[in-house]
């Protein structure tokens, strides 16, 4: 296998039209898809309480979604060979939409958690098939600069997504932030076949369906058996985790010895490639435990509406913005090791006050400490993903991209289970106090703070990782 290291001098050229064509089309198909992850979090109180359940029950409407997402992916890389990136494109994004009108139908929590799904089969395909499509158009040198931008959708969601929910709770309904999607959808599919050149297949390789039933069947014992142990220590959950070990354990063994496995895990041989991919797993941690733990905190604790809530969240939209921005020019002098290690020490330092907030601490403290915590989310995760991307020969774009995606979003998900279920279990024994119910978002904000101390780990990993390959390639030469 060729391997790529940001040391290589590859020359940058400008932007083509056909790139940012494909940008354009990218960046709404996965607006959407994340957005529609995070935008549900500032209702799940009503939620709730609108369709009578408790708050570890009605989170399995985000996790479910993100869980279907994840397992969606690994068939993305297939997919895209198999029927050509645009068809496939456009056909998740059409599942997505029609998901997104029937989840607006649900009359119970059960229907919506199980449409959910359905939505994250189409959401799990827009954004690694995009990726394909404009890793193939933007070529390796141009990568940091054009992954920072599509990377806006990914880093803005958590805190746009609450936001826009809690307007439409406020003007309208919970049925509206499904219906939203709807003309997004439309315009998404009409750009996808005006702008995007029609590519046909290259690889007629056979789909290995055992291999997807270990895998997807794994993501989601491992995130329903950590949740419920965060809710409680009894045999069952254990069982489940042990289900989803021995699964994933099936799964490497298929790919490795089959003659068409899902896709490539040899690819994790290589250092820069695999400290890559842990660090995109906790950064994904630590910025979904935000997005899901702060609504909650502003409504919960301090009595905000969700409007209101949408506001106070509006610094690390900022800081993320800012940062996502100015990522691909960092990346370009410092590489993206160094530079997702520099987001993820800030989002470090900014998780430590939130350990210590309190009912009543001053809104200037938290803003500060959410406006630094995203621009540490907005400098690290598409870093750390381009990283993963310029460290394979580009023909292992196709296997590379659901790989990394696929973890994202297995990273978020196990993140919102535990979190919530932890948040959940303290919520049970508090009363009805401010003061009560803060106790238990310190507790799950220490385990946030961990989320995040793994992640600046890792991404310290993936900057000496990258730099001994320069190493090598300077003593090769």
């Amino acid at each position: 296998m060729s391997i790529r290291t940001e040391s290589n001098p590859i020359p940058r050229q400008g932007l083509g039209p056909e790139v940012w064509k494909a940008a354009t089309v990218v960046i709404l198909g996965s607006t959407m898809s994340f957005l529609d992850s995070t935008i549900v979090n500032v209702a799940l109180k009503a939620l709730a309480s609108g369709l009578d359940a408790r708050l570890d029950t009605i989170q399995w409407v985000v996790t479910a979604y993100l869980l279907a997402v994840a397992a969606a992916i690994p068939v993305s890389g297939w997919a895209a060979r198999r029927y050509g990136a645009r068809r496939t494109y456009v056909a998740a994004v059409v599942v997505f939409t029609v998901a997104s009108l029937l989840c607006a139908a649900a009359q119970t929590s059960g229907q919506l958690i199980a449409l959910r799904a359905l939505q994250g089969l189409g959401g799990g395909l827009i954004m690694p098939v995009g990726q394909i499509i404009l890793a193939r158009a933007a070529g390796p040198a141009n990568l940091p600069r054009v992954m920072s931008v599509v990377g806006v959708p990914i880093v803005l969601a958590p805190v746009v997504g609450p936001f826009a929910g809690g307007l439409l709770l406020h003007y309208a309904d919970w049925r509206w932030i499904f219906l939203v999607n709807l003309p997004v959808g439309a315009v998404a599919v009409l750009c996808a076949l005006r702008l995007l050149r029609p590519d046909g297949p290259q690889d007629p390789t056979p789909l290995d369906p055992l291999g997807l039933l270990a895998v997807s069947g794994s993501m989601v014992a491992l995130t329903y058996g950590l949740g419920e142990i965060g809710r409680h220590t009894s045999a069952v959950p254990v069982l489940v985790l042990t289900a989803g070990v021995v699964l994933l354990v099936l799964f490497i063994v298929r790919t490795l010895r089959t003659a068409h496995p899902l896709f490539d895990i040899r690819l994790y041989h290589d250092a820069v490639f695999r400290s890559a991919s842990l660090t995109t797993v906790f950064l994904s941690m630590g910025m979904y435990a935000g997005m899901v733990l702060m609504p909650l905190y502003f409504q919960s604790v301090r009595g905000a509406d969700p409007v209101a809530t949408g506001v106070l969240l509006l610094p690390s939209s900022a800081g993320a913005a800012a940062a996502t921005w100015l990522s691909g020019r960092v990346v370009e002098r410092l590489g993206g090791g160094r530079t997702a290690f520099l987001g993820a020490a800030l989002s470090l330092a900014a998780a430590v006050p939130f350990v210590l907030v309190g009912a009543d601490t001053p809104y200037a403290v938290i803003g500060t400490a959410m406006l630094l915590s995203g621009f540490g989310a907005g400098l690290s995760v598409m870093p750390a993903m381009t990283s993963a991307f310029r460290a394979v020969d580009p023909r292992k774009i196709s296997d590379a991209s659901p790989q990394i995606n696929m973890l994202q979003r297995l990273g978020g998900s196990i993140a919102t289970a535990v979190f919530v279920a932890v948040l959940q279990n303290g919520l049970d024994g508090a009363g009805d106090s401010a003061d009560s119910r803060m106790s238990a978002f310190t507790v799950t904000f220490w385990w946030s703070l961990a989320a995040a101390a793994l992640a600046a780990l890792t991404a310290l990993t993936l900057a000496l990782a990258q730099r001994r390959a320069a190493t090598r390639r300077k003593a090769g030469a």
